[in-house]
């Protein structure tokens, strides 16, 4: 039967991957907390510490360009964006998170490789804490599943 799932889940054994991960430092507290559990669950998931690379950026504005710039290098199997927009008084916050959105996106298309998208939006800072841990957790497995994923298509 054509376009048949075979049930399976996507691998988890990342002890061959390379992984870049970029985290914004605006509202640094989560955005740390995202990167520890993302880099814990890493690790669990059997990715060697030498084969990480963090990079941080100002903002979640920036995350789509340094997330390019470690694509273009083709030294890794998978990226993650790791941030956190909170909702505050004026329009900024669709605009940041749309555009950051768009242009995590844009690059994992452009470059066909898997980006786990752990840019946080939430309308407050208990909502970001709520979510740190289990995202950054997530984004981990998101991202080593797409990698051995995209390594086993045609």
């Amino acid at each position: 039967m054509q376009g048949a799932d075979k049930g399976q889940s996507g691998s988890l054994d990342g002890q061959t991957l390379a992984i870049g991960i970029v985290r914004a430092r605006f509202n640094d507290a989560i955005t740390a907390q995202l990167a520890a559990s993302c880099l814990a669950e890493l690790a669990a998931c059997g990715v060697r510490e030498e084969d990480i690379q963090v990079v941080t950026v100002p903002g979640a504005l920036e995350v789509p360009l340094a997330l390019q710039a470690l694509a273009d290098s083709d030294d890794y199997d998978a990226l993650i964006a790791l941030g956190c927009i909170i909702r505050g008084e004026t329009y900024h916050f669709e605009l940041v998170s749309n555009e950051s959105g768009a242009g995590v996106t844009r690059v994992s298309l452009d470059h066909q490789i898997p980006i786990a998208n752990a840019i946080l939006t939430v309308e407050n800072e208990a909502q970001a804490w709520a979510r740190a841990e289990e995202k950054g957790r997530d984004a981990a497995r998101v991202a080593v599943e797409m990698a051995n994923l995209l390594n086993e298509l045609p």
